[in-house]
């Protein structure tokens, strides 16, 4: 099976230039643990979670107006939607991370997001349905 047909779609997805006071407010109001960092275009340039907020937080700073670029993950670990659903569960065991940020195209545009309880969900129905 695919990963576009369990990812989460359509996807929230924070600017760069939000601040991470703002990024956290978005992902509480939205029960996630994690978002894609978009351009205009709605291209991935990053990733935030919220353990990265807890470890910007530990410093002092400016929290209510710093952008959340200044946070973010760069190099982002990413999904494509038509990769089958091992591979990505597999990706994100190896890299110890929750959420991938699912992208089409050449220009990496995010279409979705895939989370570990995600997965663990399917792998947990299929089991089901076995009975």
């Amino acid at each position: 099976m695919k990963i576009r047909e369990i990812m989460k779609s359509p996807v929230i997805v924070i600017r760069p230039d939000e601040t991470v006071d703002r990024a956290l407010e978005i992902m509480n109001k939205e029960k996630v643990n994690g978002t894609p960092i978009v351009d205009e275009d709605n291209r991935l340039v990053g990733m935030i979670v919220k353990a990265d907020i807890y470890r910007f937080l530990m410093d002092p700073g400016h929290y209510k107006s710093c952008p959340v670029e200044w946070v973010m993950t760069k190099e982002v670990i990413k999904a494509h939607a038509d990769e089958e659903i091992l591979d990505v569960a597999k990706r994100l065991r190896d890299y110890n991370i929750i959420a991938l940020p699912v992208v089409e195209g050449d220009n990496d545009e995010v279409v979705g997001i895939i989370s570990f309880e995600d997965i663990l969900d399917y792998y947990i129905e299929q089991q089901m349905n076995k009975y």
